[in-house]
């Protein structure tokens, strides 16, 4: 199959993305082999993925409970305020507390649903009163403390490429 160039992933492409996912320190020459390309193609391949965006980067997955931060809470957020100029604060913000992994908009009862990662509850609720709530059009927040963790990272199970 060839190389799509018009912007769309073939299934060389969708192979390439799943074993990275699995696997980002794969070298060019075993993904090569994995995917069924030569080395060169394959290389050509990884190049565009990441210059067109389709990977944002690598990184390295470090155990959170070896470096002490094994607290995590789930803080709804509701927001005074929806208007674009509310959000875009709100977004910006956010953005600046460390502690803050990830933040989603949410459709539905709450406006943002963010995951907080601290040492203990302690901490947790500092960042919560000290730094959350005083976000731009904060109204309201509610917590959900995660008592274990499951499953955790995007992975890409088998086929969520093609």
């Amino acid at each position: 199959m060839k190389m799509s160039l018009d912007g769309e992933l073939d299934s060389f492409d969708r192979k390439i993305l799943e074993c990275l996912a699995q696997d980002g320190r794969i070298s060019i020459t075993d993904l090569a082999a994995k995917v069924g390309l030569s080395k060169t193609p394959c290389q050509q391949r990884f190049r565009r993925l990441v210059a067109d965006g389709y990977i944002d980067g690598f990184r390295a997955v470090i155990n959170p409970a070896r470096i002490g931060l094994d607290h995590i809470a789930f803080a709804e957020v509701k927001l005074t305020n929806t208007h674009e100029d509310a959000l875009k604060a709100f977004n910006a913000a956010v953005k600046k507390i460390i502690e803050v992994e990830e933040c989603h908009m949410i459709a539905g009862r709450f406006d943002y649903l963010l995951k907080i990662r601290t040492p203990d509850i302690r901490r947790y609720r500092h960042v919560l009163g000290e730094r959350i709530s005083e976000l731009p059009y904060v109204a309201s927040t509610s917590t959900n403390v995660a008592m274990e963790t499951v499953i955790e990272s995007w992975s890409s199970p088998k086929g969520t490429f093609g």
